[in-house]
């Protein structure tokens, strides 16, 4: 599902959002998890799951074209972890 489809969806659940303000909704719920991220905090949604950081170590890999060793630095990334009801309800 895309971002358009989500939208689409809203704005038919939702009679009176028209589509751009329906935009507005999910754009603002987006933006909202995306600084809570960028700002170290964690971002539950209670019954579908949790974003998080989570700290990459740094460490050597190679090159696969020349074999050489390369440091990768430190780095974090996104986490997603899916909720008890999101689980269950994937695994019936």
């Amino acid at each position: 599902m895309t971002k358009a489809q989500i939208i689409e969806r809203v704005s038919e659940q939702v009679t009176t959002l028209t589509k751009r303000q329906a935009e507005i909704v999910v754009n603002t719920i987006f933006d909202c998890v995306r600084d809570s991220l960028k700002n170290g905090d964690k971002t539950e949604i209670r019954g579908f799951g949790s974003f998080r950081l989570r700290a990459r170590r740094m460490k050597e890999g190679r090159n696969p074209k020349t074999g050489a060793t390369v440091a990768v630095p430190a780095k974090k990334v996104p986490f997603f972890k899916a909720g008890k009801e999101l689980k269950e309800l994937l695994n019936q």
